[in-house]
């Protein structure tokens, strides 16, 4: 890890007396004071600090270790140049984190528009459902659809993502088709082992509805799903941005409507707000004016109203 940030966490630490508000002061996650802290332990081959559930002091080593950080951070600050011609051209590697279906439907277009517009940027894509330790994994960016966002990380929030309870035409001719949301608990429905999976919440005349749900098939990926209701294995609860083309097409039909599926965020999380490299800087923004755009999400189907209000 560079020395020179893990110096600049320590002194941070030992100003604001916390870790907590080392990382708020310096922009990073407090996963990433953590270890910066556990790096520089390491490197002193002491323990610098004592620590209770309030507040932070030096150890002896950690006042030596102090002195020398602030003055090799003091050294550091006066060799400071004005950055060389062309350094802000977005350039290098970015690993980006996301769901397989958020990548194939929404992401993928949007990496391709800034690739053509940033040559010199290249984009490696770890495509999986499970959330990501960015700092052990080397994750520049994951992008995430919840609701539930860990404060410990740094989120920019994109927009929000609708979703639709539908069904294969054959399903609803077998099985009858559900009037109310609350119908839903009598039916077979295809469940997604990350989010739900015993609880489907919605939005209907002004009043939240969580309606436990189940049937004899659930998976961590939504695409799963996709499929197996197409092949009418069941009802299924997806992102609007993945089957408004087959509700267009009649090979979905859209169920229970008045009741709004609980629109989740979409958020940018990453470690740190300091030392950003112009590549990433320049694609997080590319991304929050992409999802900004409502008909990336929908194909041209319209968002439900209480999607189109938390906009």
């Amino acid at each position: 890890m560079d020395r020179l940030t893990a110096a600049d966490v320590f002194v941070t630490i030992a100003a604001r007396g916390s870790l907590t508000g080392a990382a708020d002061a310096l922009g990073m996650s407090r996963p990433m004071v953590t270890r910066y802290l556990a790096e520089m332990e390491n490197w002193a081959g002491a323990r610098l600090l004592h620590r209770t559930t309030r507040r932070v002091s030096l150890t002896p080593a950690g006042d030596e270790t102090l002195a020398r950080c602030q003055r090799v951070l003091d050294v550091a600050g006066e060799m400071a140049v004005a950055p060389a011609a062309g350094e802000d051209i977005p350039r290098g590697l970015l690993r980006i984190a996301c769901s397989q279906s958020l990548a194939q439907e929404v992401l993928a277009p949007a990496v391709a528009e800034y690739l053509r517009r940033c040559p010199q940027v290249a984009i490696d894509l770890q495509i999986g459902a499970r959330a990501v330790n960015l700092v052990e994994e080397r994750i520049d960016l994951a992008i995430r659809i919840t609701n539930d966002i860990d404060p410990n990380l740094i989120a920019r929030p994109f927009g929000q993502c609708a979703s639709v309870v539908c069904a294969s035409p054959a399903w609803v001719a077998a099985h009858g088709t559900p009037q109310r949301a609350q119908d839903l608990a009598q039916h077979n429905c295809l469940t997604y082992s990350y989010f739900g999976k015993s609880l489907w919440e919605f939005d209907h005349a002004g009043e939240r509805i969580a309606v436990p749900v189940g049937g004899n098939l659930s998976a961590n990926e939504t695409h799963v799903l996709l499929a197996a209701a197409l092949e009418s294995a069941g009802i299924t609860l997806q992102p609007l941005y993945a089957v408004a083309s087959l509700i267009a097409q009649g090979r979905l039909v859209p169920l229970v409507p008045g009741f709004e599926p609980q629109a989740l965020g979409v958020h940018g999380i990453y470690a740190s707000r300091r030392q950003m490299s112009t590549a990433l800087r320049t694609f997080i923004d590319a991304l929050a004016a992409w999802f900004a755009d409502p008909v990336h999400w929908s194909a041209g189907l319209p968002a439900p109203a209480a999607a189109r209000r938390k906009k």
